[in-house]
């Protein structure tokens, strides 16, 4: 009897799991994962944090599902950046107009710290609650710039670096002791599109007057009930108040990924011989050779082998007939990014249209392989445009004798040392450098005229190494239009004459089979495959690539801006 009782209460909790009202859940503690993993390792780290797109297409099914009642989100932990806040703010936005509940809860907006970008996500929700103890550290944005060389100089180290052109600043932090006019200028301009548009989304989603929270900015941050008193935050609660409000006394919890993996395969999958528009993903820095990250460290890198593959095999299927191209990339490799940046031309040619969609940077690189798309879609906070080159060398030589270390080589050619970092350039050396930056500027540029369909002196007017928020990117020509991956996919749809329900589908896309076998070559689809890679900086690749040292390429952003 008691194990037949069992059974009943069993299936019971299960009928009413599936018939009960639904309040979704987010939690933003881990952060988002930007796509898929592209390789095993990227696959153990990001196994706890739910997938944007996910999330993404989880929100937008809501928004007709009857049984959802609304979306819960903790925001807090690993902090987003702008563009990915952006994104979600769109989609609660959407959510809240079909007449869905949406309540943001954080146990602080930065604790004893800046906690401007992740209050500007909550404010976007119908009801904000803090936790007693919490505060909102809406202080506005910042850029900060740090200048190693008068330090550097001090140890016997000097930087011989060339840059195109003025705004193309990633070297000022070893040539210069400040701010240039023209790196002020572009970051001041950065600080100030960006704080523009948190000023609109929180005046607008509060009701309040953009002046008022201009002030609010300057006045904060704010102790939690002054943040009530200001009317930035509705009350304060403690997360067992909140999901209290949130659930009632019938709702289902659910995670908002878990509910949109739940969608039927009929509905998820394509049915044999149905179009579809791929998406194909793109992250971090941009290399030769295959995607990947290190086990020591350091992030993942987009590499061109394997985007050239996921492309490649995109534009080959017949059943795709639009690509949308997710970059989220600061840049890099020159080389890589010309390859890359290829393979979206060959789509188009093939009749396939290409629609990139801009994450939190597509910058120099980024953009370089953006450029060639049929529409570029961004974020108003995306950091975008940093068309330019810089390149050269640190000088050590005089650092190695302080330190007693005797540097000898033995050379055939004229030049085979020309790279060593013990001595200078000689000038004839200095002038092949300099000729090779024109060289990259000049295809950069060119290449950025046909993509956008401008003139050259207007490319080169918009380029000059220049950062821009995809707003004033948009304003200018280099960005057509502003909105998320959603927004890209419906007009991938669009262009290709499919419906608004058309499948997506991730490249590359295998067999579990098919990713165990070695490739038969570099056109098959398994080589689009990442891997682990054994990086020489490990953890320590990011402060080698701010010191110079060779770890990404010439069409780098300038220093390491995220806005968070």
């Amino acid at each position: 009897m008691d194990a037949t009782k069992a059974i009943i209460e069993t299936v019971n909790r299960l009928r009413q799991r599936r018939t009960a009202p639904l309040v979704l859940e987010l939690d933003l503690t881990e952060g988002l994962s930007e796509g898929p993993p592209s390789d095993p390792l990227g696959a153990v780290l990001s196994m706890r944090r739910a997938r944007l797109t996910d999330v993404l297409s989880g929100l937008k099914r809501a928004r007709t599902d009857p049984r959802v009642r609304g979306l819960v989100v903790k925001i807090g932990g690993n902090p987003l950046g702008l563009g990915m806040v952006q994104e979600l703010r769109a989609a609660v936005s959407r959510l809240r107009e079909a007449g869905k509940s949406t309540i943001a809860f954080a146990e602080t907006f930065g604790e004893f710290g800046a906690g401007t970008v992740p209050y500007y996500l909550a404010s976007a929700f119908e009801k904000v609650y803090l936790q007693p103890s919490g505060d909102v550290g809406l202080t506005g944005v910042t850029l900060e710039q740090r200048f190693l060389r008068d330090a550097l100089a001090k140890a016997g180290v000097e930087y011989q670096l060339g840059q195109r052109h003025e705004y193309k600043t990633a070297a000022n932090m070893f040539t210069q002791n400040r701010m240039t006019e023209a790196h002020r200028e572009s970051a001041a301009r950065i600080a100030e599109s960006v704080t523009e548009q948190i000023t609109a989304g929180i005046a607008a989603a509060r009701s309040l007057e953009p002046a008022h929270v201009r002030e609010l900015i300057d006045r904060g941050p704010f102790l939690g009930q002054e943040a009530v008193e200001a009317g930035l935050v509705d009350a304060l609660k403690y997360r067992d108040e909140v999901y209290a409000e949130a659930l009632g006394s019938d709702a289902h919890l659910l995670y908002v990924s878990r509910y949109a993996k739940a969608a039927s395969l009929a509905k998820r999958l394509p049915h044999p011989g149905e179009d579809v528009v791929a998406l194909v993903h793109g992250s971090g820095a941009i290399r030769l050779g295959r995607s990947g990250r290190s086990p020591l460290g350091g992030g993942g890198a987009m590499g061109s082998d394997t985007m050239c593959a996921a492309l490649r095999s995109a534009r080959w299927d017949n059943k795709v007939k639009a690509i949308v191209f997710r970059v989220d990339s600061p840049g890099g490799s020159y080389v890589a990014s010309d390859a890359i940046w290829r393979e979206v031309v060959l789509a188009r040619e093939a009749g396939k249209p290409v629609i990139v969609s801009m994450g939190d940077v597509a910058a120099s690189g980024g953009y370089f392989v953006s450029m060639g798309a049929d529409v570029i879609v961004a974020q108003p906070g995306t950091l975008t445009g940093s068309i330019g080159v810089f390149g050269g060398k640190p000088v050590v030589g005089e650092l190695l004798g302080r330190l007693g270390v005797v540097t000898e080589a033995v050379s055939e050619g004229a030049n085979a040392s020309m790279f060593s970092p013990t001595r200078e350039f000689s000038d004839e050396q200095w002038e092949r450098v300099n000729t090779w930056l024109d060289r990259i500027y000049d295809d950069f540029v060119g290449k950025v005229a046909r993509g956008r369909n401008m003139t050259r002196e207007r490319a080169h007017e918009l380029a000059r190494g220049r950062v821009w928020t995809g707003a004033d990117a948009r304003e200018s020509g280099l960005v057509d239009e502003l909105g998320g991956v959603e927004d890209a996919l419906t007009i991938a749809r669009e262009r290709a004459g499919l419906s608004r329900s058309a499948v997506v589908r991730t490249y590359p896309r295998m067999h579990p089979l098919e990713r165990l076998r070695p490739p038969e070559s570099s056109e098959d689809k398994s080589a689009a495959l990442a891997r682990v890679r054994l990086e020489a900086w490990g953890p320590m690749a990011r402060l080698a690539g701010e010191l110079g040292l060779p770890a990404r390429g010439p069409l780098m952003l300038p220093g390491w801006w995220t806005i968070r």
